[in-house]
């Protein structure tokens, strides 16, 4: 049997004194440095004890020097102090244990591993972190057989099996966990705790790893590396949404219509189209939204804001998307590609669009003539031609426009002069970019519509529309003074020009007769 000033402690890996004592019939210890291991190995202590009361609580020591060291307990006497930090204790071998610690400041070798150079207090520190290095788990679950570097993340696994979950939030709600950390963490839900600081910005978190990930803000780590693309990521689970669009992998999937999404908060988000569900709504104007995100983003309308800049051009965004899409004006990025026909985009949504090229989908559809698009953006502009309306005014000559993009900006090149598109085949000039690409086929002899009634070909698809008129019989343009239809606007307008010229004559022939 091992002397008791000499047991080992089987969590410490490291003999010690233990103060052997006795209360009644029993024997314990009191004062030991590992007092949970030199209990269960002096309960089968049979030896005699000759009792040296502490009269401040009772317990029985067997030498006189053992109630000595424990009265320093009551006394709050402590001996032994750290010349590096103050801190001071009832043992020496507590001190020496201590100023392990500081071991690099003292020259004391420490518990160093040979692998990656991290040193230890205690040579039991040393050995449970090895087996990093080894690989060595030599703890299993025997339910599910996973295997533990140390035992109490084994006991911690097998709650998850038992269902064990001895934590309660017995102040607040109830819930009960399966980790005393956890529990801590929860609390501070209710309590508002937030111990966790950052020293850079002074933000606060309830959780040391938030503040952690929080922090590389402030230090631009990155470690988290995309092994497909290179792209780097502060946050884990960042890399993992991320790499879904490398595998294409969308695991949430919405039971009402069957699309499926890669990241969780986007399907919620998008199930509240089906259920009509806004919960943001804006102070300002009232207007509601389905996710926090475009509510904060529309709120800069109201207050101007706008915290995204070019370092480039110095131009400002409201959103961060918004900006990392016109940098690409900058660098020339076009990510986004098509795989029918390999055309290029900067804009994911761009591609999306083209590729009801290919599909034929036209989603959006006019309530009051039937007719469907493929952008939602063309909807609107189409459904003006119902309600009349113009938003959009000339400040020179105050003519209105139903569009601001092309219309009027085409528009105001009247009284600008501008003309901005140059062929540089021969030079001419074009206020517009599309009126310049039809002259392009003029030079190229490209003429891509091609009639499937009679095989003629056209360079413009005005024309082309026009002359498939001929084989339907179609004569859209109406005359409101006479009632004679037209296959072609300008057809009408040369109508009217000559019944404005035969009224005319009308005139000048009756004023002749006076």
């Amino acid at each position: 049997m091992l002397k008791p000033e000499e047991i080992k402690c089987e969590d410490m890996g490291q003999p010690d004194v233990v103060l052997p004592v006795s209360l009644g019939s029993e024997q314990t210890s009191a004062g030991a440095l590992c007092t949970n291991t030199s209990q269960r190995q002096m309960e089968n202590n049979t030896g005699p004890v000759e009792s040296h009361r502490c009269l401040q609580c009772g317990m029985c020591f067997s030498r006189q020097g053992y109630l000595h060291l424990h009265q320093c307990i009551h006394t709050g006497k402590q001996q032994h102090y750290c010349s590096y930090c103050g801190e001071s204790f009832v043992l020496r071998s507590h001190l020496q244990r201590h100023q392990r610690i500081h071991g690099i400041r003292t020259g004391e070798k420490l518990n160093q591993c040979s692998d990656c150079g991290k040193s230890f207090s205690q040579r039991s520190y040393l050995k449970i972190h090895q087996r990093i290095h080894t690989g060595e788990k030599p703890y299993h679950c025997s339910e599910c057989g996973k295997s533990f570097i140390r035992q109490n993340h084994l006991r911690l696994h097998q709650r998850l099996h038992t269902g064990d979950m001895p934590f309660e939030c017995s102040e607040y709600c109830g819930r009960s966990f399966n980790q005393h950390n956890s529990l801590q963490q929860h609390q501070r839900i209710h309590t508002g705790e937030k111990p966790y600081r950052c020293s850079e910005c002074g933000k606060s978190f309830n959780q040391l790893g938030n503040l952690q990930i929080h922090q590389r803000i402030h230090t631009g780590e990155k470690p988290y590396q995309c092994s497909d693309c290179g792209k780097s990521f502060t946050v884990q689970s960042s890399l993992q949404r991320h790499q879904r669009i490398h595998t294409g992998e969308k695991p949430y999937y919405c039971s009402d219509c069957g699309q499926s999404f890669r990241e969780s908060g986007t399907l919620k988000a998008h199930q509240r189209i089906h259920t009509g569900e806004k919960p943001y709504d804006c102070l300002d104007c009232g207007k509601s939204f389905t996710r926090q995100s475009d509510l904060q983003v529309h709120q800069r309308i109201h207050t101007g804001e706008k915290p995204y800049y070019c370092s480039d051009c110095g131009k400002s965004f409201r959103e961060s998307g918004a900006l990392k899409t016109h940098q690409r004006i900058h660098t020339g990025e076009k990510p986004y590609h098509c795989s029918q026909c390999g055309q290029s985009f900067a804009i994911q949504n761009h591609l999306q669009i083209h590729q009801r090229v290919h599909t034929g989908e036209k989603p959006y559809h006019c309530s009051d003539c039937g007719k469907s698009f493929a952008v939602q953006s063309n909807l609107q502009r189409h459904q003006r031609i119902h309600t009349g309306e113009k938003p959009y005014h000339c400040s020179e000559c105050g003519k209105s426009f139903r569009e601001k993009s092309i219309a009027l900006r085409k528009h105001q090149r009247i009284h600008t002069g501008e003309k901005p598109y140059n062929c540089l085949r021969c030079g001419k000039s074009f206020t517009r970019q599309s009126d310049l690409q039809v002259h392009q086929r003029i030079h190229t002899g490209e003429k891509p519509y091609y009639c499937s009634d009679c095989g003629k070909s056209f360079r413009e698809s005005g024309a082309f529309s026009a002359h498939k008129r001929i084989h339907t019989g179609e004569k859209p343009y109406y005359c409101s003074e006479c009632g004679k239809n037209f296959r072609e606007s300008r057809a009408l307008r040369i109508h009217q020009l000559m019944g404005d010229v035969l009224d005319l004559r009308n005139i000048h022939s009756r004023a002749c007769k006076y």
